[in-house]
């Protein structure tokens, strides 16, 4: 199927052929005409399926049809978690609404407000907005909504996670009742259609892939290691397979700094990004790293969230996520587009109730490579995804003799633990 019986007019043909696609994705060919008839739409779709394209394309040919944005006013508002997907979100906005003269801007905090307030006096056909910058230029009064047409959502559920929800109230409050609502999440947790419950009209509900799954075209398998050797194992790894372009994942801001200086005192080019990087920082890090003159970016879960990198071979995880949703997240940074990629955990053995929770959940029992040199002294124990975790007894606090990114965590999010010899509780930075 082409793009052209979806709805969309010559311009935005025009624009999606010089980006050289096609044919539309399957999140692409179901939002797209649904969005132009003006449905509210709730979508789930991992990353890398195309939904950026899914919501701007048809937004772009509704704007093309009506009036243009008053001073200080948008008619399309795009809520995103970081920094990093505004700013992607932009680029695509600009790239596939080339050939129509609408105005766009993108709007984030971590920068100077005064050029951005400076773009919004004019007017702007589309705002994408991450929600603390733009509570402030609201209460500013640099944009106003009444003129607003179209509500967009995307990361639904990252922006939960972040403790956005307060935010999303506060500037869904200040709104038209009457517009149309695109909510955009890699899953549809109860926390998501609760938010959406008090959102979205009747909404057209569409899912690409099953819920909590991985790209089929990546190659997933962990090496079991002791903690100690995990950098030098990756070192080991990226020079033995002259690997030139490789994202890992940390569990901390401090793991993601301490490891780029173990890489580059091996002489591999590495930078970190996370959110104490200032923007300038981390958009030089991501440009050098697509360009290939770095050749790992170590980053935080959340400073990922959004990282659109064309072509990437290589997935790392450094540490394994303490929530399992976000290894599918994660891996789902490798393997876009058809292409092929691969995603590596390294695994110590108090990392077993991660590696377990991650197996559960995609219901799949990853291979085991043990790498020469490097076998571990405390093995990984098997797991079973027919057992259920057991009650056993809460495990006991470890000595505080600082294992990087662990902190004792209580009673949070797992108040039933597997009793294992190795095992650490921990909790997210």
């Amino acid at each position: 199927m082409s793009f052209t019986p979806l709805g969309l007019s010559e311009p935005i043909l025009k624009a999606i052929a010089d980006k050289g696609y096609s044919t539309p994705s399957p999140i692409q060919e179901q939002a797209i005409p649904a969005i132009i008839k003006g449905y509210d739409v709730m979508a789930a779709a991992q990353t890398g399926t195309g939904k950026t394209a899914g919501f701007t394309l048809p937004i772009l040919e509704r704007l093309s049809q009506g009036q243009h944005a008053k001073a200080h006013h948008a008619r399309v508002l795009i809520l995103t978690p970081t920094r990093e997907l505004a700013a992607q979100i932009g680029e695509s906005v600009t790239n596939y609404g080339k050939h129509l003269p609408l105005r766009s801007t993108v709007v984030y905090g971590g920068v100077k407000i005064n050029p951005q307030i400076s773009k919004l006096r004019k007017g702007v056909d589309i705002l994408v907005a991450t929600p603390g910058r733009l509570l402030d230029l609201h209460q500013q009064n640099a944009v106003t909504f009444s003129q607003l047409e179209v509500l967009v959502l995307d990361e639904a559920d990252r922006m939960l996670d972040m403790g956005f929800i307060h935010d999303i109230r506060k500037i869904i409050a200040t709104l038209p009742k009457k517009r149309q609502n695109l909510m955009f999440s890699a899953t549809f947790s109860n926390d998501i259609r609760k938010l959406a419950r008090g959102l979205v009209n009747n909404p057209v509900e569409i899912s690409v892939s099953p819920r909590n799954t991985t790209a089929e075209n990546v190659t997933q398998w962990i090496c079991p290691v002791d903690k100690k050797q995990k950098s030098a194992l990756l070192c080991h790894l990226i020079n033995e397979n002259k690997w030139r372009q490789v994202l890992v994942f940390t569990r901390t801001k401090h793991g993601a700094n301490k490891l780029t200086r173990q890489l580059e005192a091996h002489n591999i080019k590495a930078a970190a990004i996370h959110g104490n990087k200032s923007q300038a920082a981390r958009t030089k890090a991501l440009a050098e790293f697509k360009d290939l003159s770095t050749h790992v970016l170590v980053a935080t879960d959340i400073a990922a969230r959004g990282l659109d990198i064309d072509q990437l071979p290589h997935v790392i995880n450094f540490d394994l996520p303490n929530v399992p949703e976000d290894y599918v997240h994660r891996i789902g940074r490798t393997g876009r587009a058809g292409s092929n990629g691969h995603a590596i955990s390294l695994v110590s053995a108090d990392e077993f109730k991660q590696l377990s929770d991650i197996e559960r959940l995609i219901k799949q029992t990853l291979t085991r490579k043990l790498i020469d040199d490097f076998e571990p002294i405390h093995d990984v124990p098997e797991s079973n995804l027919n057992q259920r975790p057991t009650q056993a007894k809460k495990a006991k606090r470890s000595h505080p003799g600082n294992r990087e990114g662990q902190r004792d965590t209580g009673n949070t999010a797992h108040p039933k633990r597997r009793n294992t010899k190795h095992y650490r509780s921990r909790r997210a930075p």
